[in-house]
Formats: C-alpha cells, sequence, structure tokens
C-alpha cells in the first residue's frame, strides 16, 4: 500500500473518531437544552458555512483532522441558554459524552469483530500450533485437536492446562482429547528443558470459538472494551513497577500513530468476507478507547478536568468561579499544546521500535 494511501486512510480514521467524540458532546448538549452554536467539520480557520438547522451552523473547517462543537455559552456563566447556565448534572453529562461516546466505538468494533472471528469459549482448550519434533507431535497431536483432560485434570482453561503441565515436568502423564467427534488419549513426558521458544510439550494453545451474531456480541465487545480500558489505566503503575518499558509507552503523535499503522497493516489477517483485517478493527479500537481514557483524565481544559471542576457544585453547592476555570483552563491547554509538540518531535527525534 503506497505511503499516500496509507496517510488518507489514517486521516479519515482518525477525523471520523474525533468527529464522533464531538457528536457525542452535540447530542448530549441537544438533550440537555444546552444551545449548540456550530458543529464543525475540520478545525478553523472555516471555509465555508454548510448549512444551518435550529440555530446551529453546521462548518467545513481548512485543517482536516477532526472537528469540534461550539456551545453557547462556554465560557460566559450568564448566557441564557448556554452551558454554564445548564444544572450541573447536565453539564457532567455533556462533558462525560465525547469520551462515552468513542468507548462505545471500541464496543461496536470489538463486537463486529466477534462476529468476524467468532466468540471464544473459554471452557474448551484448542491446539492451534503443534512443534516438530515436540512430545505432543510424537503422540500424534494435531492442530484442531480439543483436549479434554491431562493427568487425571478436567481442562476447562488454559491456565488449568498449562499448570498441570508445568507441574507434572519429566513424568509420564495421560492426555485426552477430541478430534472432530472421536475421542482419544495419549501419553506424553512434558520436557524440563524444551527448546526456546517452545512450550514443555510444544503446543500453541487458543480457545475453541462459536459463531455469533451482533446482538450476542455486543456484551463481548463491552467486556474487551472494558479490559482494554482497565490495561490503559494500569500502565502508568506498570511503568513505576518496571514491568512496562516506558519508551514502549510513552504517548505518541501523529507519526508515532503513523508508523504504528504501518506496522499493523504490515501484520494484516483479513477477515471472512470483510474488506479490512483483524488487526487494523483493532488497532482503530485501541485508538478510539485511548481517546476516551485521555480525554477523562483529570487535567484542565480535557473533558475530564471539566468534570472535576463540575464536582463541587455537584457534591457542596458551591461553583469554581466561571473566571478560574478559563484562566486554568488556558493555562493547561497551553502546557498540553507544548506537550504535544513535544511528543510529536520524538516521533522523529527517537521514534518508537516495533518487535
Amino acid at each position: 500500500m503506497s505511503i499516500l494511501s496509507s496517510v488518507l486512510q489514517l486521516v479519515v480514521a482518525l477525523s471520523v473518531l474525533i468527529i464522533l467524540h464531538e457528536f457525542g458532546h452535540f447530542l448530549a448538549a441537544r438533550i440537555s437544552k444546552v444551545e449548540v452554536e456550530e458543529f464543525g467539520l475540520g478545525y478553523p480557520p472555516r471555509a465555508l458555512t454548510l448549512f444551518e438547522i435550529s440555530g446551529t451552523k453546521y462548518t467545513l473547517n481548512w485543517l482536516p483532522l477532526g472537528g469540534f462543537v461550539r456551545l453557547k455559552g462556554e465560557v460566559d456563566a450568564e448566557t441564557p441558554g448556554g452551558l454554564h447556565t445548564a444544572n450541573p448534572w447536565a453539564r457532567l453529562f455533556i462533558y462525560s459524552a465525547g469520551p462515552l461516546m468513542n468507548l462505545l466505538v471500541g464496543v461496536l468494533i470489538f463486537a463486529f469483530m466477534y462476529t468476524q472471528t467468532g466468540a471464544p469459549d473459554f471452557t474448551k482448550v484448542e491446539i492451534v500450533g503443534v512443534a516438530s519434533g515436540s512430545p505432543a507431535e510424537q503422540a500424534g497431536l494435531q492442530e484442531g485437536d480439543i483436549i479434554t483432560n491431562v493427568a487425571g485434570t478436567i481442562v476447562d482453561s488454559q491456565q488449568v492446562l498449562s499448570e498441570t503441565i508445568y507441574a507434572n515436568l519429566g513424568n509420564n502423564i495421560d492426555l485426552s482429547f477430541r478430534r472432530g467427534e472421536a475421542a482419544y488419549e495419549v501419553s506424553l513426558i512434558p520436557r524440563e528443558n524444551p527448546p526456546e521458544g517452545e512450550g514443555a510439550i510444544g503446543i500453541i494453545m487458543s480457545n475453541v470459538t462459536y459463531p455469533v451474531n451482533i446482538v450476542d456480541a455486543l456484551p463481548l465487545g463491552a467486556q474487551a472494551t472494558y479490559y482494554h480500558t482497565i490495561f490503559l489505566a494500569m500502565i502508568p503503575g506498570e511503568i513505576i513497577r518496571g514491568a512496562i518499558d516506558p519508551g514502549l509507552a510513552r504517548p505518541v503523535g501523529y507519526k508515532g500513530i503513523y508508523d504504528a499503522y504501518q506496522y499493523v497493516q504490515q501484520r494484516e489477517e483479513p477477515l471472512t468476507d470483510s474488506p479490512v483485517s483483524l488487526n487494523v478493527l483493532q488497532f482503530f479500537a485501541s485508538i478510539s478507547i485511548s481517546l476516551g481514557v485521555l480525554n477523562l483524565l483529570p487535567i484542565p481544559a480535557l473533558d475530564g478536568g471539566r468534570i472535576l471542576f463540575t464536582l463541587p457544585e455537584i457534591i457542596f453547592r458551591r461553583r469554581i468561579p466561571i473566571e478560574w476555570q478559563n484562566v486554568i483552563n488556558m493555562i493547561s491547554m497551553t502546557a498540553l499544546i507544548a506537550l504535544f509538540l513535544y511528543i510529536n518531535l520524538l516521533d522523529f527525534t527517537n521514534p518508537i521500535q516495533f518487535p
């Protein structure tokens, strides 16, 4: 795929994710009866006004990446029908809606992936690879075999299979499995010192999958989004603990995202009846979830910071003066822009290395 084609795909996809984020704010504002002055595609300067409906201008702007929503009274606490004259619960809803829209997009992408690949049954362990010359190959195990029992222990998870095998290194054990409708039993000896990159018996494990429709896949998509969100939230702690290399976990700018997209494209796994690949879908699900999580951080100028400013009004019935909020948000936005420029510079001077 050409560089220009990859760049265009990435720009379009990122723009859609950002516009959906802003659309979340837009919908919440409409529901909360807060007036929306402008919904812009791209960033100013404005190229043209497409049309105007119910007091909202829909505009096309010259900078093509993303979009924005301009609400009435964003910096003024006295404007009738504006953001800061709305109930604090309404403001909390509006601020949260953008990040939640990004998380919802993650749910939908993961759900679609499950409709294409099937949903995993975590209670059934399938062999998806057998190493040449390994105990598994010598015993006659093949790809597609489903392991049901090992050393007298019922196998109902990958963890049970792995723990039982490694508890019997060097010992002869019985292993039962299904191949199609037939059941078999073999004996083998797990290796104490297997070759590098191989396990004790030389198999690659996975879970059996079963077909699901989009409705059944939605809870699975929500679960995948939840675990991905938890993983992102745990990254700072894992870096401090030394479990993750800080260089691999640092934020990236546009070039870093492009480099990651190029890497993902090189590892494409085509999906049945789909023009896109599993890795590309997962990449954009991750980007969308990351946008949602990032914007929920309690940093002024981000949605999470605005939520933080709203909480004292809900809890203590006292509002932080809007003038203070504006100054703090402006300072924070300046710092965030400087950080953004620095991160983009790092993409060139110290690019992330991929395996």
